[in-house]
């Protein structure tokens, strides 16, 4: 079974920056690709970023483009996500997910990734 641990959540204000990390207890992470999904209270989980076994391929949501960045360090078994200028509207659990798949495009389906870790909270105040 693939363990999933996310770790970086915190409280911060508008504006600010935080970056989060997933690590992965796997045999060999570089044949997975993965993702990071976020949940709002009162709102379904929805994808935010994506990224290939390759590390070539990414994806990003629109409400997050230009402002998250997805990578991998396949040596530590971890993928990362880079939030910079959070707003409170970024507001979640975030949580990430992963799939043994060699595909360079992601499905943004929560239902496609068979692994998920617990997930890390984020909080933006204005």
């Amino acid at each position: 079974q693939v363990q999933l641990v996310e770790s970086g959540g915190g409280l911060v204000r508008a504006g600010d920056s935080l970056k989060l990390s997933c690590a992965a207890s796997v045999r060999s992470f570089s044949t997975y690709g993965l993702a990071w999904f976020r949940q709002a209270p009162g709102k379904e989980r929805e994808s935010v970023a994506t990224i290939s076994w390759s590390g070539h391929t990414t994806y990003y949501s629109d409400s997050v483009k230009g402002r998250f960045t997805i990578s991998r360090e396949n040596t530590k078994n971890t993928v990362y996500l880079e939030m910079k200028n959070l707003q409170p509207e970024d507001t979640a659990v975030y949580y990430c997910a992963a799939i043994l798949s060699r595909t360079e495009i992601l499905s943004t389906r929560e239902n496609w990734y068979p692994y998920w870790g617990q997930g890390t909270q984020v909080t933006v105040s204005s």
